[in-house]
């Protein structure tokens, strides 16, 4: 009778959560990776490539085996799906790369240009039509650590200005604000590459 429990308990309790769990592990270092290499980040890519592998030999490998009942592909599909979100969401909070803010508004956008050229952000200004008449389109590149407080200051200059945002591979050129690891570069200080973010 405790022979039966403890294969019960294994089976139908321990390897389905271990399923579910090394899915969303290894699906959430593939998402991430994915997103490096569109972006360019190669160091990180190919370091997320190397977990992503040995995970999925290591672990994902040996509990294939255990594969035996349609019960378990519930959880294995669930462990993949889960990993989508969870390497989403991981990635959103990394600010690697830089993005391209491009906003178009109808009102004076003189203040919202001289915030930028404060921040020494590039912008480019170019007067256009839209579907309602003239507009000013406003283009920018920005870092993605400041991409949210460049929003937030942009819907605060005009709350009613359109706003799209992309991914950039690569610039070249450019206006971009001195960072704190460029200018501890420049004192001769060391750099950390892997600053957490403070919680609010």
């Amino acid at each position: 009778m405790e022979a039966w429990l403890e294969v019960w308990w294994f089976a139908y309790i321990i390897l389905p959560i271990l399923i579910f769990l090394a899915r969303i592990v290894d699906v959430s270092l593939g998402t991430i990776r994915i997103l490096f290499v569109a972006r360019g980040v190669q160091t990180l890519a190919s370091l997320l490539g190397f977990f992503e592998v040995f995970i999925w030999l290591v672990v994902i490998s040996n509990v294939m085996k255990n594969l035996s009942s349609p019960f378990y592909f519930v959880f294995y599909a669930a462990g993949f799906a889960a990993g989508n979100y969870v390497g989403i969401a991981i990635e959103r909070h990394l600010y690697v790369g830089k993005v391209a803010l491009r906003i178009i508004t109808r009102e004076n956008a003189d203040a919202l240009v001289s915030f930028f050229r404060e921040k020494r952000l590039g912008i480019t200004v170019v007067d256009a039509t839209g579907a309602q008449g003239p507009v000013k389109l406003l283009y920018s590149i920005v870092a993605r650590r400041d991409l949210q407080t460049t929003i937030d200051e942009v819907k605060r200059f005009n709350p009613k200005a359109f706003y799209s945002i992309e991914d950039v591979k690569a610039v070249s050129e450019g206006t971009f604000p001195i960072s704190q690891k460029r200018r501890s570069a420049k004192r001769g200080s060391g750099l950390n590459f892997f600053s957490l973010r403070k919680g609010k």
